[in-house]
């Protein structure tokens, strides 16, 4: 039962926890009748991971009656190729095992005759399906492939993993080996939990999933079908089966920590004795070893929070920065009642917190811990649109309709047992799916108008249950929109980590800025409408057959026409923004508007444009104003979307005014015109210029500690920059203080950094990337693969590209280029799985990329990361500030290059080269700052000598 226990994600009710808790013996003695009559579960070991690159090496497979196994098939399979060391480790598979081994071929026409036509069960069957096919023949094994993975996500959506050793372990199943027919063995095991526990699930829903879009195969139908039939008269109300949840996962909000007198903390010497071996984080770790570092950061932070007084703490890679802000978090959120919070810049980090660190300490502290994931819209989703869709009649327009039946399914399970949950934990497969169909946005979100809103909603109600939590852990997107929002969105939380801080400030601004856009008016004014679309025709409908359509036909046929004119006026001002791009001949990506532009002529249209648009949504506002009023005094029921339409033109109004008015000094205003598309993408945009001025202002004075933390948050030793651009300056002197934390990792030994000293300045463009290009052949070929190129430029990144990948293919080295609408994810998953491939790279890789043991090896930074000098923020801090690139610009640069330097070693055995090419390192003054923030000491080498120098230092690690 423990076990069980344990396995389940946080706030689970009682009552899901039993039904848990009892399947594996109700599994024993429940029958299933046809769908369990005659089944075959099955399992593959492979040479890899890739169906077109690897093969077959084992398979296992059992014909299943009910709980009888009547059949076994098990076999070796012989390989054209070796078997990889690291597959003979995971399943001990050796080579001699199969050299008399039958040939695919014969494998998969005995395995033809085996299975016989039967249902094919198998764990994430999509994986064992393409092996099995890629095979000739292999396509008549069996139509019909069962995924057990995804069918586990929809049976036991309250389990914090669904891997198969994972559910034959908590469920006291045969074990897995990592050999086909153990494996399959467990498979049969589980396949009977899954039934069972499916079963549990409330019959309507059966019933429902069973019946949705019923002109498209999905292979779980008959199973639903089945299960739905045990209980035929079952209805299933989703807004109950969500009201139930709720009220079974209910707490009191937490103490306002601002209301607390003399807030309780454990000692220093407490603290310091958690990081023992026999302390609380030494029996969460198996062989923890106490570092000096975590200590100091987790007693400063402690502190910080006893003080409420802030914290700026770099702390080098290997610290074990989370469990050292955790620790004393925790422990003030648990004494005084009260919730605590971490914003981190990734929802990967996120994750790792929600799903690893806070669930171990949660189980050393007895279970008594709560915590709350917090993120935004699209990572929800909408209730409304899921019920929706269960019940559409047309589901032709779906690109994959099984996986969105599936993900439906999930979701509905999922909701029907938790009341928190995101979409990220599911495993939805997006790539077939459009996520847009199955979540919302904030702008869309019809809140009170939504039968869900606001505690059956997912995210609405999240947020309310995080008042309850003792942590919670949200990005910093949503942190900063809800300093924008004053505090409308995030419980009042008093307690802060920041991590991942260094680029909180660029977040910061980002949500903070004003914008009105091409696209977003696009669908606002599609979304109100006109005569007959959009809330207006749905309006004008609904009234025609009411007692006082003739009342409401004037007002709404005046609201109709200040529609049109206004969408006029907005596509009018797009436009002629287009126009000005063109006749400034900027290849800028962003246009800065600023006194100078605005007093040219060619901005004299646009401007006048954006006065008749202003006019026309003042008229537009009024009008759908008046209809709301009139409408909504007979008939409230009507305007809700209307209502709607009204605050999202307000909102729009209100940008557009500050953006052509340009006059409030706290912003940068900027024209952004895609000029690569005819039309469409045109922005404008507000954007905040001193971040650190409105934190320090509306922010800081509710906060009690703040601890932002990073690896990379100084610049030569110094936290000016960090410290003025986060708005600490501005408050009193002991509000703060800043702290650099050594790294454990030996980057003396394992890091080797060369300056190519020679190379010609970057800005003679045509010399430098002739000799940059012979260059990184010889990188290439001395690294023999592993290597990460970082570029500032996308020209020169193709340009590039373009000539050396036919150089290394030649040599049988593998490079890929970060190319227009290639999947950033696709490309990292890519480089992490392909050892020996190099990527070629933009921005998107420079941080946040992890990569650790031989998959990365080398980092190459062409040029230094300086700002584009048109950027608009750029131009007008040079504008009001005579040293600005000084003050921004060069920091933030250095900042940028440690970021891509911590690429490089992600554990503490992980060694590397940085090649950095830009000689300006060590013929310009600045360059000192660079150098002199590194981890460790550069060496100065020739162009020519990089290739020998890379070979002699992976020599000297091979002796060493």
């Amino acid at each position: 039962m423990q076990r069980i226990k344990e396995a389940l994600l946080p706030d689970t009710p009682d009552r899901v926890r039993e039904i848990y808790e009892n399947l594996s013996e109700w599994s024993k003695v429940r029958s299933f009748g046809l769908i369990e009559d005659d089944v075959v579960v099955f399992d593959t070991e492979t040479t890899g991971l890739s169906s077109s690159e690897n093969e077959l090496i084992e398979v296992g497979a059992l014909r299943l009656r009910g709980r009888e196994v009547i059949d076994t098939f098990s076999t070796f399979v012989k390989p054209h190729s070796s078997i990889p060391a690291e597959i003979t480790r995971l399943t001990g598979i050796r080579n001699t095992d199969v050299v008399d081994a039958p040939a695919a071929t014969d494998v998969i026409e005995q395995l033809e005759a085996f299975v016989g036509g039967a249902p094919v069960i198998a764990h994430n069957a999509s994986f064992d399906r393409a092996f099995i096919e890629a095979v000739a023949g292999g396509e008549q094994v069996s139509s019909i492939w069962i995924d057990s993975l995804a069918l586990s996500r929809i049976a036991l959506p309250r389990l914090t993993s669904h891997r198969l050793s994972f559910l034959a372990e908590i469920f006291d199943i045969s074990a897995v080996s990592h050999r086909a027919i153990d494996d399959a063995r467990a498979l049969a095991g589980v396949w009977r939990i899954l039934l069972t526990a499916l079963s549990e699930l409330p019959s309507g829903l059966l019933r429902a999933l069973a019946n949705m879009h019923p002109e498209h195969t999905w292979s779980y139908r008959p199973i639903f079908s089945f299960l739905a039939g045990q209980n035929p008269g079952a209805t299933f109300s989703f807004l109950d089966e969500r009201g139930q949840v709720i009220r079974e996962t209910e707490r009191e909000p937490k103490r306002d920590a601002s209301d607390v007198s003399g807030l309780l903390m454990p000692s220093r010497d407490e603290v310091k004795s958690q990081f023992d071996a026999d302390g609380l984080v030494g029996h969460m770790y198996p062989g923890f070893e106490m570092r000096s570092e975590q200590v100091t950061m987790a007693s400063e932070i402690r502190d910080g929070i006893a003080t409420s007084t802030h914290r700026v703490i770099e702390a080098g890679t290997g610290v074990g920065k989370s469990i050292a802000y955790l620790v004393p978090l925790v422990a003030a959120a648990r004494l005084n009642k009260i919730t605590v919070g971490i914003a981190t810049k990734s929802n990967n980090l996120a994750d790792q917190l929600m799903n690893q660190e806070l669930p171990r300490l949660a189980r050393e502290l007895g279970d008594d811990l709560s915590f709350v994931a917090l993120k935004g819209y699209d990572h929800y989703p909408c209730l409304k649109k899921v019920e929706r869709a269960l019940h559409a009649q047309d589901a032709a327009s779906l690109k994959d309709p099984e996986a969105f039946m599936t993900a439906l399914a999930t979701i509905f399970a999922t909701a029907c047992q938790g009341s928190s949950f995101d979409l990220d934990t599911l495993g939805i497969r997006w790539r077939r799916i459009d996520r847009s169909e199955l979540t919302t946005t904030s702008k869309d979100c019809t809140r009170r108008l939504c039968p869900f809103f606001p505690d059956r909603c997912v995210i609405h109600g999240t947020r309310r249950r995080a008042a309850s939590a003792d942590v919670v852990v949200t990005n910093h997107s949503l942190l900063f929109r809800n300093v924008a929002a004053e505090g409308r969105i995030l419980p009042p939380i008093r307690h802060w980590v920041i991590d991942e801080a260094h680029s909180a400030e660029a977040e910061a601004r980002r949500q903070w800025a004003l914008e009105v856009s091409a696209d977003e008016t696009r669908s606002i004014f599609e979304h109100v409408g006109g005569q007959r679309s959009g809330a207006l025709g749905h309006l004008i409908r609904e009234l025609a057959g009411s007692d006082a359509a003739t009342l409401f036909m004037g007002i709404s046929s005046k609201t109709v026409a200040a529609a049109t004119r206004a969408s006029t006026a907005m596509a009018s001002l797009f436009e002629e923004a287009r126009k000005v791009a063109q006749d400034l001949e900027s290849s800028a990506p962003s246009i800065w508007i600023g006194e100078e532009l605005r007093a040219q002529p060619q901005w004299i249209p646009v401007a006048q444009a954006q006065e008749l648009a202003i006019r026309a949504l003042d008229q537009l506002v009024l009008n759908l104003s008046a209809l709301v009023e009139t409408v909504g005094a007979e008939k409230p029921e009507m305007i809700g979307d209307v209502a709607d339409c009204v605050r999202r033109i307000r909102e729009m109004k209100k940008a557009l005014n500050l953006i052509c008015a340009g006059t409030d000094q706290r912003y940068v205003y900027s024209l952004t015109v895609p000029l690569r598309v005819r039309a469409g993408g045109e922005r404008f945009r507000a954007e905040c210029l001193d971040v650190g001025e409105m934190l320090a202002d509306q922010w800081f004075p509710e906060m009690e500690s703040v601890t932002f933390t990073s690896a990379t948050m100084s610049v030569s030793d110094s936290f000016e920059h960090f410290v003025s651009s986060i708005g600490l300056s501005r408050l009193t002197r002991n509000a703060h203080r800043s702290l650099h934390l050594n790294s454990s990792y030996d980057f003396k030994r394992n890091m080797a950094i060369f300056v190519a000293e020679d190379l010609p300045d970057p800005r003679n463009r045509n010399a430098y990337l002739a000799v940059l290009k012979d260059m990184l052949v010889d990188i290439h070929r001395s690294m023999n693969g592993s290597v990460l190129t970082l570029f500032t430029n996308r020209r020169d990144m193709e340009e590039l590209f373009e000539s050396i990948q036919p150089l290394l293919a030649r040599e049988g080295l593998a490079l890929t280029c970060q190319l227009r609408g290639i999947s950033t994810r696709r490309l990292r998953d890519e480089f992490i799985h392909n050892k020996a491939s190099s990527l070629f790279a933009l921005k998107s890789f420079w941080e946040g990329f992890d990569a650790a043991g031989d998959t990365l090896r080398c980092v190459v930074i062409p040029k230094l990361p300086f700002a584009i000098p048109t950027d608009p923020l750029s131009l007008e801090r040079r504008r009001r500030d005579p040293r600005a690139w000084a003050h921004y610009d060069l920091p933030e640069a250095v900042l940028a290059v440690k970021q891509a330097a911590g690429r490089l070693l992600r554990t503490s055995t992980d060694t590397g080269v940085l090649v950095l090419a830009d000689s300006r390192l060590v013929s310009k003054g600045y360059g000192k700052k660079f150098l002199s923030s590194l981890p460790a000491g550069f060496e100065r080498i020739r162009v020519e000598e990089v290739g020998d120098r890379i070979v002699r230092w992976q020599q000297y690690l091979d002796q060493h």
